[in-house]
């Protein structure tokens, strides 16, 4: 019988390369838990920058528009018909809103009550109200 003897060589070559893959395979497997732990952190970051920057493009336009109307309304005289229309259609938007919030909330029970009561009343209480534009004009003096 024969014995093989194996070459020391062979086994040390097998066990390095072994080594290597089981290092690499180890390496891209950091490096995918890395990577996608990078890309949660970046899509939160863009998210909230996105998400910054839409504010403050609203409240910008909304500041802008708002104190623009403000201020020209400040600027015309208080019997100008314009300024009187800028504030008559700032009601009327605030009255639009709030009648639009009160349809999506239905009213039940004794605040259902109340209400029908409050508009059985204003609408025996409301006249219209009308509004004369009164011009004045000077005689020459004879």
């Amino acid at each position: 019988m024969s014995a093989t003897i194996a070459d020391p060589h062979e086994n040390s070559a097998f066990s390095i390369l072994g080594d290597a893959l089981e290092a690499a395979a180890d390496s891209i497997g950091d490096a995918r838990t890395n990577a996608s732990a990078s890309a949660k952190i970046a899509a939160r970051k863009v998210k909230s920058g996105v998400s910054s920057g839409a504010y403050h493009t609203a409240y910008g336009v909304s500041f802008g528009l708002v104190f623009g109307a403000v201020f020209l309304k400040e600027l015309l005289p208080e019997d100008s018909a314009v300024r009187r229309g800028f504030e008559e259609g700032a009601e009327a938007a605030f009255d639009a809103v709030a009648a639009r919030r009160a349809e999506k909330a239905p009213l039940v029970g004794e605040d259902l009550n109340e209400e029908l009561t409050k508009q059985a009343t204003a609408k025996k209480k409301a006249s219209p109200q009308a509004r004369k534009t009164v011009r004045v004009t000077k005689k020459a003096a004879v």
